[in-house]
């Protein structure tokens, strides 16, 4: 909440509204008595704190001189000078901290590189009225259908909904009418494990799936199973028949072979709000547009817009392109490259009223799941997206074709030959934009560990664990190790501690030629050999150990995995495009 939401002028220094507590040493934020309390505290002395963390939520800052309120106002007494420290000039109390430039530094640290699209980079900056914020987010359960959360270790796919569902006063003439609000549009946000690039993938609305059964959470706390459908629209997965994000969740799944981690939904009210909240951002057209179902009437050129314009921006298709859907996805996805670029380089993010407006907005603008409900969940997020930069950002499309079982062409299907490639690189975490010479360096090392002498087939000797993989793999690959590629010294270890995502080979400097000669016969990549400790096996001789994880695909099958992304259409969020 901004100060004009709390009944002040909207030019308060927000350093005014931090008083001393005498009672703990801290600066603490003072609102008006109807207005919620924040609990973070401001620089502080060092030193203990006395009554532990749960005093500190207890506390409630005192009342400025002359403020009225429901008791008796008094003063605040000047926090305690070192001894040979000068007295303070009169009329002064000290009352206002220092502003430091550490903390604008930190602020920038959370929201310099913003990332999902200003929802999560609002959230991130929002580290104040935590509680009231808190009470904002609107969450609803996944129903199992996500992975559990995001990792701040591992790859991230956050699944983006919009929905046709009317929310907010002046958007009576939007959508269908009546509309429970159906997935029109998504974009499945995939960051990579070492957050220096991310590809948004843009699932078109109506195209073609199976939908399967989706168990899903009742108000009263039950369990409902929703039938699935085969053969509908994208779009169906939400709304219809009582469907809610975890069955677009499913959807997704069924489709790429991806799990998302987390979801987020916004309705047309967001996008008018958020825009307006960030001042409007910058699109370019390539022609004069007036297009009468979306209201949008802009002229060949660069423009500045928020509100209900932006609205009828992402929501033009039949002005632009070939006027379907895929057309309507480039603009959005221009539109959204366009708000990162707003947002990254606007300099009210080092205004902390502006940057409340902007996390009061955008708390207020998204409904996630439940695994994202609080502030801080959300701020751990985007301190994880913040890491990348928007030039390494990609968007693309699902690969399609027109359906061929329609005459009139109103669907589309999956283009069979390239959209697994796309599905795949995306598994495998494959960047869709130019490698940087970080990277390089590390794929360079990674490739360099293959290269070299290998040992003869019957000198390798490995222990097999499955770490994730079907039922039997160990014991599969051992019978093939043995009989068909003549590696006798192996052995079957049973399952590994932990489960793994991908197939890994560790081996000791000694033992470099051996593990060379078995990823030529497993067809393993550089970056699945692990270089590290030998074990002992079951004769008492040192070994590698060979792990399946779940990347693998059976005895014999390669687990070389591809370098580079699909030859796809595709733009890269630091890019402006005009619109045709």
């Amino acid at each position: 909440m901004d100060a004009q939401g709390r009944g002040r002028a909207d030019n308060i220094d927000p350093a005014d509204q931090w008083v001393l507590n005498p009672s703990t040493g801290e600066y603490e934020l003072r609102l008006t008595p109807s207005a919620p309390q924040s609990s973070v505290p401001r620089p502080r002395r060092s030193g203990p704190r006395a009554g532990g963390a749960g005093a500190a939520r207890d506390r409630v800052a005192a009342p400025r001189r002359g403020e009225e309120s429901g008791t008796p106002s008094r003063e605040v007494p000047s926090p305690r000078r070192r001894r040979g420290e000068p007295e303070p000039p009169p009329g002064r109390r000290n009352r206002r901290p220092v502003k430091k430039k550490s903390k604008a530094k930190k602020i920038l640290l959370w929201t310099g590189g913003t990332m999902a699209f200003v929802l999560i980079a609002v959230s991130a900056a929002a580290y104040l009225y935590i509680q009231h914020l808190n009470d904002n987010i609107t969450s609803v359960s996944d129903d199992g259908a996500s992975t559990g959360g995001f990792s701040k270790d591992k790859a991230i796919n956050i699944l983006l909904i919009g929905t046709d569902k009317r929310t907010g006063k002046g958007n009576e003439g939007y959508g269908d009418k009546g509309s429970v609000g159906h997935a029109d549009t998504n974009i499945l946000l995939h960051v990579s494990k070492d957050r220096s690039n991310a590809t948004a993938l843009s699932i078109p609305r109506d195209l073609i799936v199976n939908i399967p059964d989706c168990p899903t959470q009742q108000a009263d706390g039950s369990e409902k199973v929703i039938p699935g459908t085969q053969n509908v629209r994208f779009n169906t997965s939400l709304g219809q028949d009582g469907r809610t994000p975890s069955c677009t969740m499913r959807t997704v799944t069924e489709l790429t072979g991806i799990k998302p981690d987390n979801f987020m939904v916004a309705d047309f009210n967001a996008v008018k709000t958020l825009t307006t909240a960030v001042g409007g951002v910058d699109v370019c057209l390539g022609k004069d547009i007036n297009d009468s179902d979306s209201h949008l009437k802009l002229s060949k050129g660069t423009h500045n817009i928020s509100g209900e314009q932006a609205l009828a921006f992402v929501r033009t298709r039949h002005s632009v392109g070939f006027g379907g859907d895929l057309s309507r996805i480039g603009l959005q996805q221009q539109f959204l490259s366009a708000l990162m670029r707003k947002l990254s380089s606007n300099s009210t993010l080092t205004s902390p009223t502006k940057m409340l407006k902007l996390a009061e907005t955008g708390t207020k603008a998204l409904t996630v799941d439940s695994k994202l409900d609080s502030i801080g969940k959300l701020k751990d997020l985007g301190l994880e997206l913040g890491k990348l930069n928007p030039k390494n950002l990609t968007f693309t499309t699902v690969p399609v074709v027109d359906n061929p079982a329609e005459k009139i062409k109103a669907t589309v299907v999956l283009n069979e030959s390239k959209a697994p490639e796309v599905f795949q690189a995306i598994k495998d975490d494959v960047s869709f934009t130019d490698v940087k010479k970080k990277q390089k360096a590390v794929k360079d090392a990674q490739a360099a560990r293959l290269k070299g002498t290998k040992s003869a087939a019957s000198e390798v000797r490995v222990r097999i664990l499955n770490g994730g993989a079907a039922d039997g793999s160990a014991q599969e690959t051992l019978q093939w190790l043995q009989n068909e590629q003549g590696v006798v010294k192996s052995e079957n270890a049973g399952n590994a501690p932990a489960e793994l995502g991908k197939t890994t080979l560790e081996y000791a400097p000694d033992q470099a030629a051996q593990a060379r000669e078995l990823a030529s016969l497993m067809g393993l990549s550089g970056s699945a050999m692990k270089p590290g400790k030998s074990v002992t096996n079951s004769q008492g001789l040192p070994a590698m150990t060979l792990t399946l994880g779940k990347d693998f695909k059976g005895a014999g099958v390669s687990l070389t995995t591809p370098t580079k992304a699909p030859d796809v259409d595709k733009s890269t969020a630091d890019k402006v495009k005009c619109a045709k």
